[in-house]
């Protein structure tokens, strides 16, 4: 019970931790004092870059190392993660290799069904991970990348957030839970979108009913960026949402049956019969 009860504790930690040095890394701009808007929001950003990386990789490999020594059941799905990690950036690679339409992306799929089925930390770790990894091997390293680490992540811990409702409707393996998975992997193609804007977007300068200045209102701020995403994002992201979508209705049934047969394996605990 106490395990039960710590193992709670630290998940939460993770995902309290987790989002509040995200957000911060996203907004903290907005509430400077004295602030300089810049054409190249990246010669700001990386400044921030060492520590950034720091915080969030040290994160991972802290709860990455806690889940390891816990039992064999959680080393074993440290090691599947470390395979849908790799399995995830090498699809990023060929993403690369071969470009989708907008912004499509491939690795968001098993993002969503590993937070979906292994809980939030689990989904967290699967997004973070496999951005950083990917970033090596594509060479896609730089001040942004603390950040898509960040997004990346939330994408898997909110993925556990469908678990409850799908159970509790009796969804489990059949096409609600499809139909759910697909919707919220269109909704996170526009929002991973969305969210990652704000890396750059208090900083560049523009035309004024598209970028931020010092000093106006919250309304008027959403307005300005309510703008600048239609103009500029909005059919990009349209890319990513619906490739989500396709691979789900497709790709998810057979995916979850398999990692839903791990997940029994690395969960099956042998109790010896009496007498």
């Amino acid at each position: 019970m106490k395990t039960a009860r710590w193992n709670r504790l630290m998940s939460a930690l993770v995902i309290a931790a987790s989002t509040g040095m995200g957000c911060f890394s996203f907004l903290y701009p907005f509430f400077l004092p004295n602030f300089e808007q810049t054409p190249s929001p990246a010669s700001i950003r990386i400044g921030e870059m060492p520590l950034m990386m720091t915080l969030v990789l040290g994160f991972c490999v802290i709860a990455l190392l806690y889940e390891a020594q816990q039992s064999a059941s959680n080393a074993r799905l440290v090691a599947l993660m470390g395979v849908l990690v790799a399995l995830n950036s090498v699809l990023r690679y060929l993403e690369l290799a071969v470009p989708g339409p907008g912004g499509f992306s491939p690795i968001f799929f098993l993002i969503i069904l590993a937070g979906y089925l292994y809980g939030a930390k689990f989904g967290f770790l699967m997004g973070a991970m496999t951005l950083f990894v990917s970033a090596i091997l594509t060479g896609g390293i730089g001040p942004w990348l603390p950040s898509q680490m960040f997004t990346a992540g939330w994408v898997g811990m909110s993925a556990a957030s469908l678990t409850p409702s799908i159970k509790w409707l009796g969804w489990e393996e059949k096409r609600g839970e499809i139909i759910v998975l697909a919707i919220f992997g269109a909704l996170w193609g526009f929002l991973y979108g969305a969210i990652m804007n704000l890396w750059s977007w208090p900083f560049i300068i523009g035309p004024a009913d598209q970028y931020w200045q010092p000093g106006i209102s919250l309304s008027e701020t959403l307005a300005r960026y309510g703008m600048f995403y239609v103009l500029t994002s909005l059919i990009w992201d349209l890319g990513r949402a619906f490739g989500n979508v396709l691979l789900i209705i497709f790709f998810a049934p057979a995916t979850l049956r398999v990692l839903r047969r791990f997940h029994e394996r690395f969960t099956f605990v042998y109790i010896p019969a009496e007498g």
